[in-house]
């Protein structure tokens, strides 16, 4: 979502009332693969080698992370209205996925992890839901979606009598295939389910707190042991792709939240950035470093003004570090960045094509120009 940054950042409500409607009528799949591409070189030089991502037409999304050297787990949205994969009808995405499923499932793309990407508890009938969820039964994958993330769905289900953690669990899609995003209105007893069915969270606090959305009760589900990663909800709702930002804000909102400047110390933080990301992937060769694991590392220069003097490392990558301090990133034992420069891409020609492809979509978004 590269070509949406900076849209609409301050508009209420902002996802049924430009966001769908534009990418309805101008997103195509040669712009999805340079957005991709343009947000994967974001990335690298920031330091991330594995990204989770549920958008359309996720096949060039894959081509593009082939070309970059990342690890991709990547779903295409699946959702009850027409969309750009599917302008004739809703829920095409489940098609396009299971075509996906047969080009990229298996060994023969080891970059490639395909996953069910429902949008969200509101966006798709019950009946569907539970068909995505048997798909990721099916293939053994990953089922996420947006969860108890705004506010009109908690009245949704409220009138239902139930959480939407509990509506999820109704239909049998609360267990270890599932990687609930957002969390932040999660009850006691939805926790507690996450808990017992070993679910897992993608808590993307920078996005939360600049919609003005909530805090996740990410200090609750910890205690509770409930495994979760970081996410930055892509470029349009976070702004930045930087693990950074979402480092350095997680603990922020968690100590103010919760009057105690004691909770998330650094240490968890980076850890929540690495190997909890890759414990809520389900994946068993990276996140951390050991004999036998994949080669994923990052180093940080500690050269900047703002980086000295460093007491603990911990707390300087966590409340210091920028993306730009970012020198030198190893993905599965390949350099892709070397002193701050991407080995594989050159970001300037990535950027002159993504700038040609955004001229339709620029032009469809200046009806919204009241609005972004």
């Amino acid at each position: 979502m590269v070509p949406f940054r900076s849209m609409g950042d301050d508009c209420p409500d902002r996802l049924r009332r430009f966001l769908f409607p534009l990418e309805l009528e101008a997103m195509t799949p040669e712009l999805v693969y340079w957005g991709a591409l343009y947000g994967m070189a974001e990335m690298l030089l920031s330091g991330t080698t594995t990204f989770l991502d549920m958008y359309y037409f996720e096949d060039r999304v894959a081509e593009a992370c082939e070309k970059a050297g990342l690890r991709g787990y990547l779903g295409e949205t699946l959702i009850g209205q027409k969309t750009c994969d599917s302008p004739d009808e809703p829920y095409g995405g489940f098609e396009y996925q299971k075509r996906f499923f047969e080009e990229y499932g298996g060994a023969r793309h080891p970059r490639i992890h395909p996953i069910i990407a429902p949008h969200g508890t509101t966006t798709l009938s019950p009946e569907k839901l539970a068909e995505a969820h048997a798909l990721a039964v099916q293939h053994d994958t990953i089922f996420t979606l947006h969860a108890s993330e705004m506010d009109y769905e908690m009245t949704h289900f409220q009138e239902m009598g139930m959480t939407p953690t509990e509506f999820l669990d109704s239909i049998g899609a609360v267990d270890e295939h599932l990687l609930a995003a957002h969390c932040i209105h999660m009850t006691e007893q939805d926790l507690q389910l996450l808990k017992i069915r070993g679910a897992g969270i993608a808590h993307c606090i920078c996005s939360n707190t600049k919609a003005g959305k909530g805090v996740a009760p990410m200090e609750r589900a910890r205690q509770l042991g409930i495994p979760f990663g970081l996410g930055t909800d892509g470029p349009s709702s976070g702004n930045t792709l930087s693990m950074f930002d979402q480092m350095r804000m997680l603990p922020n909102a968690q100590k103010t939240a919760n009057h105690d400047r004691a909770l998330f110390p650094a240490r968890t933080i980076v850890r929540a950035a690495t190997r909890g990301g890759a414990e809520v992937l389900h994946g068993k060769d990276y996140g951390f470093l050991a004999p036998g694991m994949a080669a994923d590392l990052t180093l940080v220069s500690t050269e900047a003004a703002h980086m000295f003097p460093v007491y603990n490392p911990f707390s300087a990558l966590v409340y210091a570090a920028q993306a730009a301090d970012v020198d030198t990133v190893f993905a599965n034992g390949e350099m892709l960045v070397h002193h701050g420069q991407l080995t594989r891409l050159d970001l300037a020609e990535i950027r002159a094509h993504l700038l040609e492809e955004m001229k339709p979509f620029q032009a469809a978004a200046e009806k919204y120009r009241d609005i972004i």
